[in-house]
């Protein structure tokens, strides 16, 4: 169901039916529902950028009502002047009194709303359609502000990713779309979520495409765009058009600060894969320790939190005002440290009790401490050469939500976008590469996918309980179809394509070796502009697609079969490399009808 459902959203399939059928009316349908795909990525952003800013509301609304402050990071230690005779002690209490509230309320109505949001999003999107049940926003909004109000050490960038997706969600299920265009209003809600919350349209868009869908498109950057925009302008006209941070200029005055930021890569991906492993740690031994009913968790465990707080008040609620302050220098070394390890601790346990809220927030704090420090350091060994500390606590910032999420263009475009700093996008992008790539090798799964990864998900297999999970490419492969000659004349090959009952055919070449395949779109194309110097040979237009082995699992294939241009793809001996059949959408339909009990 799905395989064609995605098969009617790409372009490449609509022009590579084969000519014995009638395309004129599927053409039409899609003409006439053109329309449909932006006006609905539109209001996707437009609901998003409205759910920001009641979400916003609800966290300023509750920290007042819970600390008696705006931010009780910009003011930590000092007492609520709601409850003056508690003092600073009031931080025992507000966590359990948060989690008395939001953790019936999640337990009773939406339980996915635990947690930090985007993972559920990613499963939403990768295995189950884009569904999310509409209940999802509304609750998402209340527990994580509540979360974040009484003292969570989240962030907020999750929650709205998980609100604005299930908006986006609830409107595809209205409007009665496709799987693919149900996937793609999910991402455009993420990318609304993100750009109203931190103005940060750009960042919106590739955060939608490179951790919620995990590819690009034409129409899919589009869409998220015209979302992205959308949301931007709504939350502008609510927040202001101000930058994240507010830092003085920047300027690498000496080619040695590269060695130095590029180091910072390093240990920012070790600092952030550390990040990961310790949150998921903390949350083993909250279920280990925990027996009682889940719905009373949040408030047992806002006790701990609580007295994380009291010990660092820093930690109440996103922190951004301790963060704007360690990227000023207005921290020691040691201290610097201290709030490291202190965040690392006060967000795990706000995930492991049960609570709600992101951990975007968290790695771009734990960064600027890491960097701080860092730069703090490579200042006083080499005064001469390091530079300004705050460049350092700006990289570092950048650094580890890459070692943490391996989203490099996220973190690079985000991180411009939330300080308005350019001048230092250079050694931003050394250190962020630097930091993926390192992450790459340390860990397997990013903070993201280690969550799904621990209850037995994985994002590039099939769903759980899915029928073609056991079953392998060689057992379901139709027969490989007559290939095309490499000098193969396009008029003839168009001929051959038609006939043969495929969108595309393999090619090989004098030699008989395998040399890709060529689709029929590719061809009608050439035939139709021949332009000066235009491919006249079908070898000219042949590409190899994603390799599928015959040993490979259906379940891993059916993703090159469903990215492919055209209705089917070769399957490759393993040893060889050369084709030996045929993967197409009919014998991957086929096969789930046969293993359904």
């Amino acid at each position: 169901m799905s395989a064609t459902q995605t098969a009617e959203n790409e372009p490449a399939a609509d022009h590579t039916a084969p000519s014995t059928r009638t395309p004129a009316p599927r053409f039409t349908g899609l003409r006439s529902a053109s329309w449909r795909l932006p006006l609905l990525a539109v209001l996707t952003g437009a609901g998003a950028g409205v759910g920001s800013i009641v979400f916003r509301w609800c966290i300023t609304t509750f920290t007042h009502l819970f600390s008696g402050h705006g931010d009780y990071a910009a003011s930590p230690g000092s007492g609520n002047p709601h409850t003056p005779w508690l003092g600073p002690y009031f931080v025992l209490l507000a966590p359990v009194l948060g989690g008395l509230l939001h953790g019936p309320l999640v337990h009773r109505f939406a339980k996915e709303a635990r947690g930090h949001g985007v993972p559920e999003v990613m499963l939403a999107v990768a295995q189950r359609g884009g569904r999310i049940s509409p209940k999802v926003a509304v609750v998402k909004t209340l527990a994580s502000a509540l979360t974040i109000g009484s003292g969570g050490s989240v962030g907020r960038e999750g929650p709205i990713v998980q609100i604005g997706s299930a908006l986006g969600s609830t409107l595809g299920r209205l409007a009665r779309v496709t799987e693919g265009r149900m996937r793609l209003l999910v991402a455009c809600g993420a990318a609304g979520g993100i750009a109203a919350t931190f103005n940060a349209p750009l960042a919106g868009v590739f955060f939608a495409m490179e951790l919620i869908l995990g590819t690009f498109s034409a129409e899919a950057f589009g869409a998220a765009v015209l979302a992205s925009v959308t949301a931007s302008v709504i939350g502008r006209a609510a927040f202001g058009d101000v930058a994240f941070l507010r830092l003085p200029d920047f300027h690498v005055d000496h080619l040695g600060q590269y060695g130095l930021f590029a180091v910072l890569g390093v240990v920012a991906a070790v600092v952030g894969v550390g990040f990961s492993r310790f949150l998921y740690l903390v949350e083993d031994a909250c279920d280990w320790l925990w027996r009682g009913p889940e719905w009373l968790r949040p408030a047992a465990g806002g006790l701990a939190l609580g007295l994380v707080l009291l010990a660092l008040p820093q930690m109440y609620g996103v922190g951004y005002p301790v963060l704007q302050k360690a990227a000023e220098g207005g921290y020691a070394v040691g201290f610097l440290l201290v709030l490291l390890a202190g965040k690392m601790l006060a967000t795990s346990v706000t995930i492991g009790i049960g609570g709600s809220g992101g951990v975007f927030a968290p790695s771009l704090f734990i960064g600027a401490m890491l960097g701080a420090a860092y730069g703090i350091g490579a200042h006083e060994l080499l005064p001469g050469t390091a530079g300004a500390v705050g460049a350092y606590a700006l990289v570092g910032m950048g650094a580890v939500f890459a070692g943490a999420s391996r989203a490099p263009i996220t973190a690079v475009v985000i991180l411009f976008e939330l300080t308005g700093e350019y001048t230092i996008i250079l050694p931003l992008m050394l250190a962020i590469v630097l930091a993926t790539a390192t992450s790459r090798l340390l860990s397997q799964d990013t903070v993201y996918t280690l969550k799904l990864r621990r209850r037995g998900i994985d994002l590039g297999g099939p769903a759980q309980g899915a029928r073609i999970s056991a079953q392998r490419v060689d057992a379901v492969m139709e027969a490989l179809p007559s290939p095309l000659s490499w000098s193969t004349p396009l008029s003839d090959a168009a001929d051959l394509l038609s006939l043969s009952g495929h969108g595309a055919l393999p090619v090989v070449d004098e030699a008989g070796a395998y040399a890709g395949v060529v689709t029929a779109q590719a061809v009608a194309e050439a035939l139709a502009e021949q332009p000066e110097g235009a491919p006249t040979r079908v070898g000219q237009l042949a590409e190899p697609p994603t390799t599928v082995t015959a040993d490979q699992p259906l379940a891993q294939a059916l993703h090159a079969l469903l990215a492919a241009a055209g209705t089917g793809i070769p399957v490759l001996d393993h040893a060889s490399g050369e084709p030996v059949g045929w993967l197409s959408h009919q014998s991957a339909l086929r096969a789930v009808h046969t293993a359904a009990p």
